[in-house]
């Protein structure tokens, strides 16, 4: 498997691998285009299995030329098992992700880490954000444990439990 390029989920343009986050076309959103092409299942298992016990044990998959610095760890919450509300939905079983167990109590960590990660990666010393809540704490939190500056915006009329 290889990163191949950024492209545009709208109209499928395809953009070099940098800090490009909206095509320039139709400013749609870019993802990132891997070339999956004899990638072995059993290897691929293998990989994720003998990485760390988060986020980073899929590093070998997301977009990094190296593999990722981070202070925080994240992912790899506990799933619960939610008996009560499997019944009221009618449902045989029913199993809760519990993103409360990640660094700032969000599954926002998740790809906070990921992009705070690549900001590294890119050379960059600050990183902000506008949020109305839980991406703030998060960035601020992730970008404080790599040593990155970090400027959160939030709106004037945030309500103050906020």
């Amino acid at each position: 498997m290889s990163l191949e390029a950024l492209k545009c989920k709208e109209c499928g343009e395809t953009y070099p691998l940098d800090a490009s986050y909206a095509c320039e076309a139709c400013f749609g959103p870019l993802e990132v285009a891997y070339d999956f092409s004899g990638l072995d299942a059993a290897e691929v298992r293998r990989r994720i299995q003998a990485g760390p016990d988060n986020i980073w044990r899929y590093a070998d998959f997301l977009p990094f030329e190296q593999a990722p610095r981070t202070a925080l760890s994240s992912g790899m919450t506990p799933l619960v098992r939610a008996d009560r509300l499997a019944e009221k939905l009618g449902l045989r079983e029913l199993w809760v992700k519990n993103d409360a167990a990640n660094p700032t109590h969000s599954f926002k960590d998740r790809v906070v880490s990921v992009a705070i990660a690549k900001a590294q990666e890119l050379g960059y010393e600050t990183v902000a954000c506008a949020s109305t809540g839980n991406l703030a704490n998060s960035v601020a939190a992730h970008a404080a444990a790599a040593g990155l500056e970090s400027y959160v915006f939030i709106p004037a009329d945030l309500e103050e439990q906020k």
